[in-house]
């Protein structure tokens, strides 16, 4: 349930705060956001895709009859058992990467208490899948919706492209309050037609029920797959102020309350409870998990989990 409340905008605004991106500030809020990406990731994360994928990978090519030489992890076990004679599988390289984002605009990200709202932040995080994935003709798709319209825009290369898909994406009008969003049908975009192997990036709040896990666990058959969490820290804390009015931004519903301690408490503990839920649904769904929050450094959690991403396929070596 989203809670009434204002961004924090303030002379003392961290160097690493993301931009404003909206009204006239928008267009030097994406310039600045590029720059400030370009800066802080170059040279950090280095490799294939610089680490979000864990390489080129390949796409499965036609059977031929084993030679002296072959690579044996290459044996296609099921045409040497049809045809009695040693075959392997050859391989088509994939030396393109298509990646394609969900991006949920819904009302329940129109709300942050820190130093941004939380559709901001989604905007931060596809700017920063953009550039891990860009370059060497590497592709980039996007579907984003605020639960009233649902935008999809063409995976294509070049950075004009990654621009104007972020601007798109920026510029997507509010919902009506009262207006639900679909996390599940925008996923559900994403599986047909059916692509080629690639990565699959889902940024959203993941507030209200886990029914999203099901067609994410059926893209994850093709494709990579990255959630990132976006949230603000009245989502997971009431503050102590007294009587606070909580509100739904989908539904419209409000409710005035006490923060009493023990509503704290309640409150704090069910908050837990569902991020639990919606890690265990990722996990579940073949998905890796970042979280982004509007009080904290986007980017160094960025860095931090792609850095981790990288140790494990390498065997844990840092």
């Amino acid at each position: 349930m989203g809670k009434s409340g204002n961004t924090g905008e303030s002379s003392a605004r961290p160097a690493w705060a993301p931009p404003v991106l909206r009204g006239e500030r928008l267009d030097a809020g994406l310039r600045m956001l590029e720059l400030e990406v370009r800066r802080r990731l170059d040279g950090l994360l280095q490799g294939n895709h610089l680490g979000l994928v864990p390489g080129p990978g390949s796409e499965p090519g036609e059977a031929r009859p084993y030679q002296p030489g072959d690579d044996v992890r290459r044996m296609d076990w099921a045409v040497t058992a049809r045809t009695t004679e040693p075959h392997i599988r050859e391989t088509v390289a994939d030396r393109e990467l298509e990646t394609w984002v969900a991006a949920d605009l819904s009302a329940s990200l129109d709300f942050g208490t820190a130093l941004c709202e939380k559709r901001d932040l989604v905007v931060c995080a596809v700017a920063a899948v953009a550039h891990l994935t860009g370059g060497g003709g590497n592709r980039l798709g996007a579907v984003f919706s605020n639960g009233d319209a649902t935008e999809r825009i063409p995976a294509r290369g070049g950075r004009a492209h990654a621009r104007n898909l972020l601007r798109k994406i920026a510029e997507m009008p509010r919902a009506a309050e009262g207006t639900r969003g679909d996390l599940v049908a925008m996923i559900e975009q994403l599986r047909r037609p059916p692509r080629r192997r690639g990565l699959v990036v889902v940024v959203s709040d993941f507030l209200g029920g886990t029914e999203w896990q099901r067609p994410l666990r059926a893209l994850s058959a093709r494709h990579d797959l990255i959630g990132i969490e976006v949230i603000d820290p009245r989502d997971v804390d009431l503050p102590e102020v007294g009587t606070i009015v909580l509100a739904d931004p989908e539904t419209g519903k409000q409710r005035e309350v006490r923060a009493s301690a023990l509503l704290r408490r309640e409150f704090a503990a069910a908050a837990q409870a569902h991020r639990d839920q919606v890690a265990r649904a990722l996990r579940q769904a073949g998905a890796a998990h970042l979280v982004l929050r509007t009080d904290s450094d986007w980017i160094a959690d960025t860095v931090r989990f792609v850095v981790a991403r990288k140790r494990r396929w390498s065997g844990g070596a840092a």
